[in-house]
């Protein structure tokens, strides 16, 4: 028989005899990421003694002054046998009473750690603020500036994966002036096709959200799985890809929105300036006879325009490629409301005006006219210099769906320790660190129970989204899912049970080598394309994948502008392997062994599956494999001391801890058991 003692704020309180504590754990748990700070929580009933009473002020008498405050929790703790078992806190829940005497003090005990899903809650990884210091401007020169990095030792890149356009290579010299997606780069201004730089977006890198949210949440990871030695997870990165087609603006052509400012408001009693950016008309005595928008540019690019009554868009304009532009209101919408400008354009444009022009017309026939223009000599600059916020781009995704995902993919369990670290290693890597204890003559031998251990004929591992447009023509071409792996040991046996699915709540590409169309000769470029199989563009759920940095590559052509293109030879391509080459590294993050895009054939065999789930996977297939429950009676040094990565001998035979439920003032254990095959 154990020892329980209970303390609340250093005071020992007296405990029925008959009170127990249990105490449950299971591998199901230190496996679901959801699970791992779940929270000890028991609950006592003690009696109303006089040392209770006392402690708790005699709770059931309101009339005390000063008396115990039950609306605090209070700290606590639990020892076992005189040894520290849990710390945390204690409720006063109530008084139970007969015949109007207090009998029992209801407790609660709460473990100090927190359910994370309480502690992340439905929270999004656009929270984690600290991302946003890793944010850059997004400009022609910074997005070719982080398509030519290092991925090694940068974390924002810009891989060549585009949002809207596909991107081919022709070396034929006929091509003349095609420009949407031949990366064939031939000089002089009537060969400007490319790759436009707006067709890319940033990467981040997945180590800095994981660094992000121990920042958010005060937590600590240990350096098991989540270090920067662990290349398979930390050359891993996230597309920033929040929205379909263009930053910010869906498919639209025109990325960059400028709202207009800087207005010169002229003396007048028609319309006055409510702020830099918007006019307010103030119609008085006077009817309005018109009101026009005139703007005039120096630069030859496109550009799109809106205007906004009150917030609402009133007129718009794609694609104006005039240098001068008038709009003309009808008189049916002009009364006294603000109107707003805002400018969508891909480069820099230059105004020399942009004038507002009211016109009305006074009760006594008197014509008032009034005109706003943005500066007083003109040369408005809509600058397509805009902020790439880490927060604002990022995929939307919460944060626990973020780390379920990443212990998915790679099989990954967590517990915390004495410390307080949230300890983080693949489930093999677990199973490394366990000792052995040999319980044969701790059983109950009365009873014990043999089941089938495999509840499932068949495990699919996969991704939540395989719908980009490379990956959907594989699916329909071979029927099955782009690296999806469908585990059943043998496929021509008729196992029982039903189907269990992993499934990683991300997005996954199929990329593609990119060959010469001119002689059918492969290059060194491989590339994403995210659209859909209607090769529209295409938002998904969040995509991952390893960066790879092409030197002295095939020469491709890179569009700074609309007009503008320059040649290079270093550049990030995106890939589902850690190497493009097989004698460097065979991992990847497919869960099927699939053609490689890059090298071909079936070399990258490192799957998520075979490298992180095979040896646990086979073991529970196993034919020889059994649910084995058993009763056993451990005592304080093998209770107060296992984990669920040691083995529990019985007899001669090895077994793995499946779930333990122990009474821990008897010491009476239910153990489920897997044989250690």
């Amino acid at each position: 028989m154990q020892t329980i003692e209970l303390y609340i704020e250093g005071q020992r309180l007296d405990l029925f005899d008959d009170e127990s504590v249990s105490l449950t754990q299971t591998i199901k748990d230190a496996r679901d990421v959801s699970k791992v700070f779940t929270s000890f929580t028991q609950t006592f009933n003690v009696p109303a003694s006089k040392n209770n009473n006392k402690i708790f002020k005699h709770y059931y008498n309101f009339n005390i002054d000063g008396g115990f405050d039950a609306r605090i929790k209070k700290s606590g703790s639990i020892e076992l046998n005189s040894f520290p078992f849990k710390i945390g806190k204690i409720k006063l829940e109530g008084v139970k009473l007969k015949d109007n005497i207090a009998y029992s003090y209801s407790l609660t005990f709460y473990g100090n750690t927190v359910n994370l899903v309480d502690l992340l809650g439905e929270d999004k990884l656009n929270t984690l603020t600290d991302l946003d210091s890793l944010s850059e401007l997004y400009t022609s020169a910074e997005v070719k500036s982080r398509l030519q990095l290092d991925p090694t030792t940068n974390d924002l890149i810009t891989p060549l994966i585009t949002h809207t356009t596909r991107l081919y290579y022709d070396s034929d010299g006929n091509q003349g002036n095609e420009v949407d997606g031949n990366l064939y780069f031939q000089q002089g201004n009537g060969h400007n096709h490319g790759v436009l730089w707006s067709d890319l977006k940033y990467a981040l890198r997945i180590s800095k959200i994981v660094e992000a949210i121990e920042t958010r949440y005060s937590l600590t990871f240990s350096s098991d799985f989540f270090t920067s030695t662990n290349l398979p997870y930390y050359n891993l990165f996230m597309w920033l890809h929040r929205k379909s087609g263009n930053v910010g603006f869906g498919t639209q052509l025109t990325t960059f929105v400028t709202t207009v400012n800087g207005w010169n408001a002229q003396v007048g009693d028609i319309s006055q300036m409510s702020n830099s950016s918007t006019f307010r008309s103030n119609l008085g005595d006077a009817e309005f006879q018109y009101l026009s928008l005139s703007l005039t540019r120096i630069d030859a690019a496109p550009y799109s325009l809106s205007v906004f009554r009150n917030g609402i868009e009133v007129q718009s304009f794609s694609d104006i490629i005039t240098a001068n532009k008038t709009i003309f209101f009808s008189t049916a919408s002009i009364d006294n409301a603000s109107y707003t400008v805002q400018i969508q354009h891909l480069v820099s444009i230059t105004f020399t005006d942009i004038v507002w022009e009211i016109q009305g017309l006074t009760q006594s026939g008197n014509t008032e006219r009034d005109t706003y223009q943005t500066s007083d000599n003109g040369n408005f600059i809509a600058s397509s210099d805009i902020d790439f916020t880490i927060t604002s781009q990022i995929p939307n995704m919460k944060v626990l769906d973020f780390l379920t995902g990443l212990f998915k993919m790679f099989n990954l369990i967590a517990y915390e320790d004495d410390s307080g670290v949230i300890v983080v290693k693949t489930l093999d890597s677990f199973y490394s660190t366990g000792v052995n204890y040999d319980i044969s003559d701790y059983l109950d031998v009365t009873s014990s129970q043999v089941n089938i251990a495999l509840p499932f004929k068949e495990i699919v591992f996969g991704y939540k989204d395989t719908k980009t447009f490379l990956a959907a023509v594989h699916n329909q071409i071979f029927s099955y899912e782009w690296a999806k792996e469908q585990y059943n040991d043998n496929a021509t046996a008729n196992l029982d049970g039903g189907i269990y699915k992993v499934e990683a709540p991300f997005g996954h590409f199929k990329f593609e080598r990119i060959i010469d169309l001119a002689d059918s000769i492969q290059t060194t470029i491989q590339w994403g394309y995210c659209v859909d199989d209607n090769q529209s563009p295409y938002i998904g759920a969040p995509f991952l994948f390893y960066p790879i940095k092409q030197t002295n590559g095939k020469i491709i052509s890179f569009r700074d502008n609309l007009t503008q293109h320059t040649a290079i030879d270093d550049y990030i391509v995106p890939s589902n392997s850690l190497s493009l080459s097989s004698a460097t590294s065979t991992d990847n993050i497919n869960f099927k062994n699939e053609n490689n895009e890059y090298e071909g054939g079936t070399a990258f065999v490192d799957t998520l599956f075979q490298k992180y789930y095979s040896n646990y996977i086979a073991s529970i297939f196993n034919s020889k494999n059994r649910l084995t429950k058993v009763t056993a009676y451990l005592p304080p040094k093998i209770l107060l001391k296992f984990t669920l990565a040691d083995r529990f001998d019985i007899n001669g035979s090895r077994y793995k801890i499946n779930s333990i439920r122990t009474n821990l003032k008897t010491g009476k254990s239910d153990i489920e058991l897997l044989n250690d095959l």
